[in-house]
This record gives C-alpha cells, sequence and structure tokens, in this order.
C-alpha cells in the first residue's frame, strides 16, 4: 500500500515540478506578493483533483486518458478537452527541452546540444514502456525535493527571511485556481494511463494528500524567497539561478543538474501521456513512437523557455477552469446524475 501510494505520489509530483515549476519562471508567473492563501488553496484544490483523477482512473482500469476524461466532463465535450489535452502535453513538452536547452548554456554548451540530449534520455528511459519511467521517478524525485528544498532553506536563513512576514497580505488569493487548473490537466493524462495498475483507495490516499502537501510546502518556501529578489528576476532566464547568485559555483552546478531532472520527469509524464493516446494508431514500438513525437517537437524550440512559459502556462490555466471545477464539485453532480 505505501509503496504504490508513494510510487504514484512521485509520478504527480514528478508531473507537476517541471522546467517551469523548478526554475521559479512558473510560480512567479502566478504568485509572487500576496499569494500565501493562494497557496494554501492550492494544496487542497490539487489534492481533491489528484483524489478524484485517480479513483476515476483505478475504477476505470484505464490505460489511457480518454475514459477518465469523458467521466470529468461528459460525453459531449470531452473531444474538445481531448484535443487541448493532446495539445498541452505537445507545447508543455515542447518548453521541457526549450528548458533543457537552457539549462546546457549553464554549463557553456550550445543550446542544441541541451535539446538533442533529452530527446536521447527519453528514448532510451522509455525502452521499458512505462515501468522505466516509474523506476526512475523513485530515484530521482526524492533527490530532486530535498536539494531544492535545501538551497530554498538555505538562503532564506542566509538572508534572514521570516516565511511568514507577508502573511497579511492575501490580495492575490484568486490565483489558486487557474494555477491549480493548469497543473492538473497533465494529471488527467498521466493518472489515466495507469488506472490498470492501481490495487486500492488506500494508495490513491496516500498518494494524493503526499503530493499536496509536499508541492504546497516547496511552493510557499520557493515563493517567499522569490519575492526578496524580486528586482532582479527580470534580470534571469531562470529565476533559481537569481537566487544561487551569491552562493558558490559548486551549488549552481548540482541545481542546475537537480532542474534537468526535473525537466526530464516533467517531460517523460507529457510523452507517456501523447504516446498511450497514440499508441491504438500506430503498430510501433513504444520507444519508437516515442523518438517520432519527440522529433517534431525539435523546431519547436527556437522559441525560448520564457516566452513560452510568459505565454502558454496563464492561457491553458483559465481555459482549464472548467476541468477544475467539475473536479473540485465532482461528489455534487455525481450525486445529482444518479
Amino acid at each position: 500500500m505505501w509503496k504504490s501510494g508513494f510510487k504514484w505520489m512521485f509520478l504527480i509530483i514528478g508531473t507537476t515540478i517541471g522546467a517551469g515549476y523548478a526554475s521559479g519562471r512558473e510560480l512567479w508567473e502566478f504568485f509572487g506578493h500576496g499569494s500565501g492563501l493562494a497557496i494554501m488553496l492550492f494544496v487542497i484544490f490539487f489534492s481533491v483533483s489528484c483524489y478524484v483523477i485517480m479513483s476515476i482512473s483505478y475504477q476505470k482500469q484505464s490505460t489511457e486518458y480518454r475514459p477518465v476524461l469523458q467521466v470529468i466532463v461528459g460525453d459531449k465535450i470531452s473531444p474538445i478537452y481531448d484535443v487541448m489535452i493532446f495539445l498541452y502535453l505537445y507545447t508543455t513538452t515542447v518548453v521541457m527541452m526549450s528548458g533543457s536547452g537552457a539549462a546546457g548554456q549553464a554549463f557553456n554548451l550550445p543550446y542544441w546540444v541541451g535539446i538533442v540530449f533529452i530527446v536521447v534520455m527519453l528514448v532510451l528511459l522509455f525502452f521499458r514502456d512505462i515501468s522505466g519511467l516509474l523506476s526512475f521517478n523513485q530515484v530521482i524525485l526524492p533527490i530532486l525535493i530535498i536539494g531544492l528544498l535545501y538551497v530554498l532553506f538555505t538562503f532564506t536563513f542566509d538572508q534572514k527571511l521570516h516565511l511568514f512576514s507577508h502573511w497579511h497580505e492575501q490580495f492575490n488569493w484568486t490565483a489558486a485556481f487557474p494555477f491549480t487548473a493548469l497543473n492538473v490537466l497533465p494529471l488527467i493524462a498521466v493518472l489515466g494511463a495507469v488506472g490498470n495498475k492501481m490495487t486500492s483507495k488506500k494508495e490513491i490516499w496516500i498518494a494524493s494528500l503526499g503530493s499536496g502537501v509536499i508541492l504546497g510546502v516547496v511552493t510557499y518556501v520557493y515563493n517567499n524567497s522569490l519575492i526578496q529578489i524580486s528586482e532582479q528576476i527580470l534580470l534571469y532566464e531562470i529565476p533559481l539561478f537569481a537566487i544561487l547568485s551569491n552562493y558558490p559555483f559548486y551549488m549552481v552546478i548540482f541545481m542546475t543538474i537537480l532542474l534537468w531532472f526535473a525537466i526530464f520527469t516533467t517531460a517523460a509524464s507529457g510523452v507517456l501521456g501523447l504516446t498511450t493516446r497514440l499508441t491504438g494508431y500506430f503498430k510501433l514500438p513504444f520507444w519508437l513512437l516515442v523518438l517520432v513525437i519527440l522529433a517534431t517537437m525539435i523546431p519547436l524550440t527556437t522559441l525560448g523557455f520564457s516566452t513560452l512559459i510568459s505565454i502558454l502556462y496563464p492561457l491553458y490555466g483559465l481555459l482549464n477552469l472548467y476541468v477544475l471545477t467539475r473536479l473540485l464539485l465532482y461528489p455534487l453532480w455525481v450525486k445529482r446524475d444518479k
């Protein structure tokens, strides 16, 4: 029970903590000043949404996201959201690949080297189909979370910051809705692909609550740190590097490596959702279909990392508010339908 619960918990966290989140860029787009209550609401909304998605996926024993999507939004508009999920997974995987290129530049490598590297690693990961991703997440995600929290708390103590000094400012509480909505849509695709591997409701509870609390703590501490360097963020493609600007070079290298792993896990989750959706149409080995999908994305990575995030993420957050509403009110409308 616990082992399976942690397996799904890390899958959820790995889907959520990608290039935008781990770099701080996504958090700054939605939160910033006056967002303490927004982050608390995000924890609640996110945990409830994960529980509903996993429960439906478990009940349907699904192997791809369409059966789960049909239950959430209904048969009439599920084709529309099917297209939206596919485009979301596709474009955000492009964002992850762009993030890999940006991370490579921190080591003075050409932009394209980082992109080619993540493509090769993704293809190798899926030689074992889904099991390769699940095993990888259980090893890398704990290291990533601990490393990120270590840097953030180190910065907090070094700068003598107070975690609750801005608690009286709560004017941005509505940001919880589009931010949660943005991160819920890929979870439908990813968790919908593993419904047939879930075995009990208890592991669903563990994964839902655990992922919500962990992401809530990281988000709050991260956002509190970003507030202190708000004037410097405009100078950095990746805000995390602004936090690390006064630290030894080895710490920058360490966090750049962890950032790349965050990018990699989210890209892998996106590819999983896309490939399981298309596998019924193409009689290709899983890894070869992954390679074909990634090859079509490479030209789009020239748009740049921060540009893609600033345009796409808020747009998707607003478009997905209907899905979030359906998830949060799931018990009510199911009872009504019965």
